[in-house]
C-alpha cells in the first residue's frame, strides 16, 4: 500500500534544539509554526555540555557545584523561553553530556520525527568543522531541519 504526501508530510512530534542565546526564540518559533501546521507535539531541549575544570587554588568551586548551577540555570532560561512560546514546562528537557549525542539521544527516546536546530552561517576554514547540525543530521533516525541563523 503506498502512502500519500500528506501521510508522509505530517510530524507528530517535533523536538527544538536551542542554545539558549538570543537566537532561540527564532528557532522556536519557526519550529512551532511548523507543530501547528502539522498538529504535532512541541518540545524543548537544551544539551549543557560540561567543560573540564583545571582547579587554579582552593577557591575554586568544586566541579559539581559548578555542573549543578550551569543545569539550574539551563533550566530557568529554558522555561522562560517556553512560556514565550506557549510550551508546557513538562515539554522541556535539560540534559548534561556531549551535545550531539544528547540531541540524538533525546530525540530517541522522545520517539520525535523531526529535529529542529539553528544553524549559523559557516565561512572559511569553519566549512570544514563538523559542527552540530552536520552530526545529528547524519546520526538522528529521523528528519533534521537547520534554521539558518544569520551572523550579525
Amino acid at each position: 500500500m503506498n502512502a500519500s504526501l500528506s501521510d508522509t508530510a505530517t510530524y507528530r512530534h517535533i523536538l527544538v534544539v536551542v542554545d539558549l542565546t538570543q537566537h532561540s526564540g527564532t528557532v522556536g518559533a519557526k519550529a512551532k509554526t511548523l507543530a501547528e501546521q502539522s498538529s504535532a507535539q512541541l518540545s524543548l531541549l537544551h544539551v549543557v555540555e560540561y567543560l573540564p575544570i583545571e582547579p587554579l587554588g582552593e577557591a575554586l568551586l568544586p566541579t559539581f557545584e559548578v555542573e549543578t548551577e550551569a543545569v539550574l540555570h539551563a533550566k530557568r532560561r529554558l522555561l522562560e523561553l517556553a512560556t514565550t512560546l506557549g510550551i508546557p514546562s513538562s515539554a522541556c528537557y535539560v540534559e548534561a553530556g556531549p551535545v550531539k549525542s544528547e540531541i540524538v539521544r533525546t530525540a530517541t527516546r522522545l520517539n520525535a520525527d523531526l529535529i529542529v536546530l539553528g544553524s549559523r552561517e559557516r565561512h572559511g576554514l569553519s566549512i570544514l568543522l563538523n559542527l552540530t547540525e552536520d552530526t545529528v543530521l547524519h546520526a538522528a533516525h529521523c528528519d533534521v531541519l537547520a534554521v539558518r541563523i544569520k551572523s550579525t
